[in-house]
């Protein structure tokens, strides 16, 4: 358990709540994996708007769980809000995409989900 993401913060964000701690992981899992297909499409197909958007959305929450990626995860999106075509991501979005697969098979398993 808590390998590949950590509940510290949240866990203290949440005041223990299990039920809210629950909850968030069940939006995790609703909602990451598929903002990281987005993303991988968005920086494919160099779409820099998608790409900042994207990205700047799934920061807090690969934050929260502390994924160990916000840095990766950051310049994916200053690559979108540059628009630094010129610049290659695909490293970085490698791991980022790679952290999340992990996390979410990990929160799946720890929660029953």
């Amino acid at each position: 358990m808590e390998v590949n993401y950590k509940l510290h913060r949240l866990r203290e964000l949440a005041d223990n709540d299990e039920e809210f701690i629950m909850a968030l992981a069940e939006t995790f899992l609703e909602e990451v994996p598929a903002d990281a297909i987005v993303l991988k499409e968005a920086v494919t197909s160099k779409d820099f708007l998608q790409t900042y958007q994207t990205a700047h959305k799934m920061k807090p929450t690969v934050d929260v769980f502390e994924l160990g990626v916000l840095d990766k995860l950051i310049e994916v999106q200053d690559w979108g809000k540059h628009e630094k075509a010129s610049e290659d991501v695909t490293g970085q979005l490698t791991e980022v995409l790679e952290a999340i697969d992990k996390a979410a098979t990990e929160i799946r398993s720890d929660f029953n989900l």
